[in-house]
């Protein structure tokens, strides 16, 4: 199955949006893919504020969080791959929710899935009459 984050996430932002709160997220910036301003990174990690009046052309897809926000007055393209996301809340409340961290395992392979296991020898079935 593919990965359930994204589609929490998304379900998160609009029940926090919903809700009059600013969504915010927690992001792992030293997973690889990761494009956030790095000045604003402490301790390896950045939260962003992702509420409708801080950024445009938000897109929560399965694989990533991107949008355009400011930085300083900078306009930044912003890219945070699914997996780094640690968490999305609510800046007035806190109520929000913190991931797992994903395991290699849980990440579904990009290629074929194996072939299942032939048996081996001869059937076991019998004739019942």
């Amino acid at each position: 199955m593919t990965p359930s984050r994204p589609y929490i996430m998304r379900a998160l932002y609009e029940w926090i949006v919903d809700n009059g709160c600013t969504p915010y997220i927690l992001v792992d910036a030293g997973i690889d893919d990761v494009m956030v301003p790095e000045q604003y990174v402490k301790d390896g990690q950045i939260v962003l504020n992702i509420s409708p009046t801080a950024v445009v052309d938000l897109n929560i897809s399965n694989d990533a969080v991107a949008f355009n926000g400011r930085f300083g007055g900078v306009a930044t393209d912003i890219y945070v791959p699914v997996n780094a996301v640690i968490g999305i809340y609510a800046r007035e409340n806190g109520q929000g929710m913190v991931f797992e961290p994903e395991e290699a395992g849980d990440i579904p392979p990009d290629d074929e899935p194996p072939e299942p296991p032939k048996p081996e020898g001869r059937p076991s079935l019998k004739i019942v009459k």
